[in-house]
């Protein structure tokens, strides 16, 4: 269990949760784990097979505590609210905030400052170790357009600096593979529906990951996940889900997708080629790349505004809860994962 921003997070499996006087009691096979003071909290996230009392959700809910279940893959299932509903307020919020041109393109920067910025330092770290210039100066642009994104722009202004981003980061991607596979592991510039060659397919696969886990998160505060802001509203599309998981794209999907193609953990035998011309992971590959996703989603690392180490799975969780708090109008700015 963990406390992050006035949430427990309680991710042991088969964890028990129970009423203790004003507190929450947490149990595994019978021993106690702790007990924390329910006033001290604001929600509660439980992931995979954890259990709660009714007394528990009956104080919960006269408190305003929300709990949240999820699976133990982050995809969300259900969520329990008191009867003071605070989501319909963050929504109209949401709802206010995606109608104003301003405030929605103001938005809309911080989520690309955090994709580029990131997209930035995975060509950074691999320049460090490698000979390849093309890297040095896919990394001095993406530099540029963040000097250019530190200033308001309107809507259409932000998503071009994010497109030419994105056309020079991925120009520079197939640098990112070792240079004996790149033959093997061809990497075209990006392609979608279908990908168009085994590296794109990888990346699509863990885009779609990522998609799930961030919806799971902003469900989870009470955001709408269909409403977003560098995304707009599409039937069907989790608009504000595809916004959030931009910051965590270089970060979680595209360094993973590098890492396993550079071991040689995936390789091009692991794909078929499908009748349309693109490509699919075969069962037992797409079987290790998720272990592979969940390992590291396992991982701890620092979160750099909150200051405190967190499983990697947990940090579309934290930044839900920021965005839920920019929103709400308790914080100045959302500030968006920008790692190290």
């Amino acid at each position: 269990m963990k406390r992050y921003l006035n949430t427990l997070f309680v991710t042991t499996q088969d964890t028990w949760l129970s009423k203790e006087g004003e507190c929450v009691e947490l149990r595994l096979d019978k021993k106690p784990l702790g007990k924390i003071p329910l006033h001290t909290l604001q929600s509660v996230v439980c992931f995979g097979r954890v259990s709660c009392s009714q007394y528990l959700l009956e104080h919960c809910a006269r408190l305003g505590v929300s709990v949240t279940w999820l699976t133990e893959n982050g995809r969300f299932m259900a969520a329990m609210h008191g009867p003071t509903t605070g989501n319909v307020l963050l929504r109209r919020a949401q709802y206010r905030m995606a109608d104003t041109p301003g405030a929605s393109a103001d938005l809309a920067r911080f989520f690309v400052i955090g994709k580029v910025a990131n997209c930035r330092t995975v060509l950074l770290r691999q320049a460090r170790n490698s000979a390849e210039p093309g890297l040095d100066e896919a990394a001095e642009k993406l530099g540029r357009i963040l000097r250019r994104l530190a200033a308001p722009h309107d809507l259409e202004t932000v998503r071009g600096m994010e497109g030419d981003a994105a056309h020079c980061y991925f120009g520079a991607f197939p640098l990112l593979i070792r240079p004996e596979l790149r033959e093997r592991m061809r990497f075209a510039g990006r392609s979608r529906k279908p990908p168009r060659d085994e590296v794109n397919c990888l990346l699509s696969f863990f885009y779609t990951l990522l998609a799930g886990d961030a919806r799971s998160a902003l469900e989870g505060v009470g955001l709408d996940p269909g409403v977003g802001f560098l995304h707009r509203e599409r039937p069907g599309r989790p608009s504000l889900a595809l916004d959030l998981m931009e910051e965590f794209r270089p970060y979680l999907a595209d360094r993973l997708c590098l890492t396993l193609i550079n071991r040689r953990q995936i390789q091009p035998a692991d794909f078929v080629r499908t009748e349309v011309g693109g490509y699919i992971l075969k069962d037992k590959a797409r079987k290790e790349v998720l272990a592979a996703w969940q390992e590291r989603k396992r991982e701890e690392v620092e979160h750099p505004f909150l200051k405190e180490r967190m499983p990697v799975g947990l940090l579309c969780h934290m930044q839900a809860r920021l965005l839920a708090r920019f929103i709400r109008g308790e914080m100045d700015a959302y500030p968006p994962f920008a790692m190290r």
